[in-house]
């Protein structure tokens, strides 16, 4: 199994990030994708993953973090992009729920960083809340193509569809776990297999059953049997199907294992 977004890099992981990349290996994972969300996070991670094997690395600025990115952002995004242990830019986006950013500084943020992934020929981790239109229409608008995942999916099953017909794969998080998970459900057996991946976002949003804990990558697997038995497949079916999407989207990364 692949933790496609997770935050290894985050300081809840100070204490014990070590333990728990060996509790992740021993619960069958073979990679995961260390998740920038500003250009500390991102340089955290890429140090992180050029000390372990089995960690790799996406850098961007997330939209909470839109009104700091600039020239000398980009440059040394840019930079780190060329090591071989980064496999995407993001994490990227939209938030119109907590507007930490104002609306139109994020969507040039995320139409910069756009451009950047496809100077740089790597595919885009975008975050979205509450403003799939817009972003759908900055997306379309660029018209770059650019590989992308749609992280921790929270759109309509309608959205979903949109998402699939742009090219876009949708990573499914511990929310699905959840009793309140709106149409996430109905999303999961909509759309093609060929185009979920399976993530945690930890340290936020564990599954059940341990909601409103710290989440950690080992608990992606508890995500892979809730899809699993929502799409009526085998446990194995699921995470070997999730594998292989990631490796195909993330052409720079590899297993351990």
């Amino acid at each position: 199994m692949i933790d496609s977004h997770c935050h290894l890099n985050h300081e809840q992981f100070a204490d014990d990030r070590a333990a728990a990349i060996n509790r992740a290996r021993a619960a069958g994972l073979t990679a995961m994708i260390a998740i920038g969300f500003d250009l500390a996070s991102s340089e955290a991670a890429l140090r992180l993953s050029s000390a372990e094997a089995d960690v790799w690395a996406a850098v961007g600025v997330h939209p909470h973090d839109a009104s700091t990115y600039g020239p000398e952002v980009e440059r040394r995004l840019r930079e780190m992009a060329a090591h071989p242990k980064v496999v995407a830019i993001g994490e990227i986006g939209l938030d119109y729920h907590y507007n930490h950013s104002p609306q139109p500084v994020q969507r040039d943020a995320f139409a910069s960083q756009l451009a950047l992934a496809r100077d740089v020929g790597l595919p885009v981790v975008i975050h979205c809340r509450e403003a799939h239109d817009d972003l759908f229409a900055e997306y379309e608008q660029s018209g770059l193509g650019t590989p992308c995942v749609m992280h921790c999916w929270s759109g309509s099953v309608a959205q979903a569809h949109r998402a699939i017909e742009d090219g876009m794969h949708l990573g499914i998080a511990g929310v699905l776990t959840f009793k309140k998970r709106g149409e996430l459900g109905d999303v999961v057996r909509a759309v093609p297999e060929d185009r979920l991946l399976i993530e945690t976002d930890a340290p936020y949003l564990a599954p059940v059953p341990h909601r409103g804990k710290r989440n950690e990558p080992a608990y992606v697997s508890l995500v892979c049997a809730q899809l699993a038995r929502d799409r009526d497949a085998a446990p194995e079916h699921i995470a070997r199907v999730t594998t292989s999407n990631a490796l195909r989207l993330f052409s720079r990364l590899r297993m351990t294992a």
